[in-house]
């Protein structure tokens, strides 16, 4: 049995990329540098409206698990694609750039693979809109006892939380993992993920040895202020780690604090921040590093991404904290 030292689960996204000035968004009828949600037949219209496509594998925690296989960690991938062009895409990218794609592309009848049509304006604003297609469909029956039970690590995506069967996914994933010795924990991914699920979410962290979330995100799963809600998070989660935008990062185990402090980079691309925050982060919770250390790992991760477009990383991390003195 393979064993693996981080698996996540979570959307499996193709991000389509095309460059498209104002007036083709307001033609377009697309908001201007956020992220909608789109029905199938909007998201063919835009996708056939796209000028040269650029096409990459995306999703949350997949981009988490690029940033941990750029750094060497063994990582495999629980999530669901169609067998047409772009999930077979999705499947042979994750493969190629090291991380097991462990569920082979669903032939059949079914939703297209997941894809967001991403127009990216002269200014640098990315307007998203998103099709969840047959990612959305993710449940228990696409967690297999070899890849979940086999993890020292498991990550899971927030977003995938607003649908029963990928709750009951979750809810087996972190059970097969425990009961091998594993670690699970979850992002939060978003305040108004959070808002819809609260109870669920509270009985969801006591259950897990590792939750990280922004600020948004645990005063809203609280309902309080922020030292308030961090010190329930950490009487209830093993292992509690906050991001505030520009903010020393706060990381709490029981007692134990460490306060790391974030160098402000002007961003060209804030894609994908959060996910390579969570990259460098679990690579040090998988090597056994300090809070403090695993936080600037996180950080720098982060700093990395957003200097330029795209949610991966381009550079060898390793070599970036070598040079900040973290390994």
């Amino acid at each position: 049995m393979k064993s693996y030292q981080v698996v996540g689960i979570g959307n499996a996204i193709v991000d389509v990329f095309s460059s498209a000035d104002d007036s083709f968004l307001d033609l377009m009828g697309i908001q201007k540098g956020i992220m909608q949600l789109v029905e199938r037949e909007r998201g063919e219209l835009l996708y056939g409206a796209m000028t040269n496509r650029q096409q990459a594998p995306g999703g949350s925690v997949a981009n988490t698990l690029a940033g941990l296989g750029n750094l060497g960690l063994t990582t495999g991938f629980i999530g669901r694609v169609h067998d047409d062009a772009l999930g077979k895409f999705y499947a042979q990218t994750m493969a190629q750039e090291g991380t097991d794609f462990v569920n082979p592309p669903v032939p059949g009848g079914e939703l297209p693979t997941s894809r967001s049509m991403i127009f990216v304006s002269p200014d640098g604003e990315r307007s998203m809109n998103t099709y969840l297609g047959i990612s959305s469909e993710l449940g228990p029956d696409d967690v297999s006892d070899s890849v979940a039970g086999s993890a020292e690590i498991l990550f899971l995506e927030g977003y995938l939380y607003d649908k029963p069967k990928g709750k009951q996914a979750f809810e087996r994933a972190v059970e097969l993992c425990h009961k091998a010795g594993g670690k699970a924990g979850i992002a939060l991914s978003d305040p108004f993920c959070v808002d819809r699920h609260r109870d669920d979410f509270r009985r969801l962290v006591k259950s897990l040895d590792y939750v990280i979330g922004n600020e948004h995100e645990w005063a809203s799963l609280y309902q309080t202020d922020l030292s308030t809600a961090l010190e329930q998070a950490a009487a209830d989660a093993g292992l509690v780690v906050c991001t505030r935008s520009g903010h020393d990062v706060i990381v709490q185990r029981g007692d134990e604090q460490a306060v790391v402090p974030v160098t402000r980079v002007v961003p060209v691309d804030a894609t994908g921040a959060g996910d390579q925050f969570a990259a460098g982060f679990l690579y040090g919770l998988a090597t056994g590093q300090t809070l403090a250390i695993s936080g600037r790992m996180g950080c720098v991760a982060a700093a990395e991404v957003i200097s330029h477009f795209g949610a991966r990383p381009e550079t060898d991390l390793k070599a970036l904290f070598r040079k900040e003195g973290l390994i």
